[in-house]
């Protein structure tokens, strides 16, 4: 485990104390500036992309709404227990702008980060960003790399609010908090208290979408080839089945949904192959005489869903895992989730078994209740590695990327700024020494000249003098 966290930290140390906005470019060369921008758009083409979510979902967290922008709004998030953590993502609500594009809306203008135990409830300032270091407008994640601590808790203070987009108030929105230990994500469905909610929320916004794992981001990474999602045919209770291979703990499960496609509008909510209830189950044998469960959700609403779907679990011991798709409890059925009297179908686009941050699930056999007909999908998609869009990457992995591309992109114009600014300049430079050459060119010219002319005057003054000395000569003898 101590391993696999340092090669991450060799591997992908992609965050940086600072955002980019504040790299100096002035002591660059042109040169120099060239190769950045070379540099710049052979790692664009490697990181993860920008690929948004559409439909309905969770949206966030979103504060009541303050007149000066230096009232200060928190959000903590007390973990089960005390844990070492080493990084902090904070990632933004999203706002269409008509003009620029997708933008934050209310991320704060700046942040101070706490971390504390139970037997320190002041805890200890472990980063801080103010107006200078420029953390908002943002479309990516902002990543907070930390000094190892052990912490319970942790709370964000927005100590500068910024304004929301559509009526210009002062308040404080985010998307999702991910508290980093080593590789797992320990702020996931914690309790998180606030300063303040919003008095106009609605069903997607809520405090605890802060901590639900469900992001504005779809898993788009630029490499390796896509894969199309498993969905099971219509059918009575329909189940999938992985065999791990060997006994494995397992503490956290992931699961990717049905790519909804990129058709404009999307065909359906993004909730195809989910089912209202889904049970999964643990077994040391395939015939799951000894079952243990190890999730058994219930959808209420329709922002229980998203993309990516994770859970932390009790550690259970395993080899067989087993999804099912049963009929919700009547009592909790709701009309917002759909049909729960329809035909019943079950599918993802991966399933992830986390042991010691590890998807020990990749690669392994996946099968279902019925062998798929010439045609179907495989089950073997759910366990490739892979979605619609390429590989899959663990989540701090994919978060580091965005970052980076949001770094990259905010550096790239300024680079290409910076570029023009000196070709015009040296344009200039080049106008100025052609011209000086030309004056040069005439004024060496009008000298050659001038001295021409001067010299013929002294020869034919010389001549005359000759002839007159000549002609006083005769004259005298």
């Amino acid at each position: 485990m101590l391993l696999c966290v340092s090669c991450f930290h060799a591997k992908h140390a992609y965050a940086s104390d600072r955002p980019a906005a504040n790299v100096s470019l002035d002591n660059l060369s042109i040169r120099q500036l060239e190769n950045r921008l070379v540099e710049i758009d052979s790692q664009l083409g490697r990181l993860a992309s920008f690929s948004l979510r559409g439909g309905i979902g969770a949206i966030g967290y979103r504060s009541n709404w303050r007149r000066p922008p230096e009232r200060k709004e928190w959000i903590e998030i007390e973990l089960d227990k005390e844990y070492l953590i080493d990084e902090i993502v904070l990632v933004p609500t999203l706002w269409r702008d008509t003009h620029r594009g997708f933008q934050s809306d209310g991320f704060p203008q700046a942040i101070r980060i706490r971390a504390g135990t139970n037997n320190n409830p002041k805890g200890k300032v472990v980063a801080e960003y103010n107006l200078q270091d420029k953390i908002e407008p943002r479309i990516g994640p902002l990543v907070v790399p930390l000094k190892q601590i052990a912490a319970s808790w942790v709370r964000i203070e927005a100590t500068r609010l910024s304004t929301r987009a559509y009526d210009g108030k002062r308040i404080f929105q985010l998307a999702e908090i991910i508290v980093f230990s080593g590789l797992h994500n320990v702020a996931l469905r914690q309790h998180v208290a606030t300063s303040s909610n919003s008095k106009d929320r609605v069903g997607a916004w809520d405090e605890r979408f802060l901590v639900d794992g469900l992001m504005p981001y779809l898993m788009d990474s630029s490499e390796g080839n896509q894969s199309l999602a498993y969905v099971s045919r219509f059918g009575e209770q329909p189940s999938l089945y992985l065999d791990l291979g060997s006994q494995r703990k397992i503490s956290e499960v992931h699961l990717h949904a049905v790519d909804q496609g990129d058709t404009v509008p999307q065909a359906y909510a993004g909730d195809l192959g989910i089912p209202n209830r889904l049970k999964i189950e643990g077994s040391d044998s395939e015939d799951f005489a000894n079952a243990k469960i190890l999730l058994d959700y219930q959808r209420t609403n329709i922002n229980d869903i998203g993309p990516i779907m994770m859970w932390r679990i009790p550690e259970t011991t395993c080899r067989f895992v087993r999804l099912s798709a049963v009929k919700p409890e009547p009592t909790t059925q709701d009309v917002s989730v759909g049909n729960p009297s329809g035909d019943i179908r079950i599918g993802f686009a991966e399933i992830e078994l986390y042991s010691d941050g590890q998807n020990v699930a990749l690669g392994k056999r996946a099968f279902a209740d019925d062998p798929p007909n010439p045609g179907d999908r495989s089950p073997n998609a759910l366990t490739d590695g892979k979605n619609l869009f390429g590989e899959i990457l663990p989540v701090r992995t994919w978060m580091h990327e965005l970052a980076k591309r949001h770094d990259l992109e905010l550096i790239r114009p300024l680079v290409i700024k910076e570029l023009n600014r000196r070709y015009a300049s040296q344009r200039i430079q080049l106008t100025l020494v052609t011209w000086l050459a030309a004056f040069l060119a005439v004024g060496i010219g009008v000298t050659f000249l001038i001295d021409r002319i001067l010299r013929t005057r002294q020869l034919t003054e010389l001549r005359i003098r000759f002839a007159a000395d000549l002609h006083d000569e005769l004259g005298a003898e």
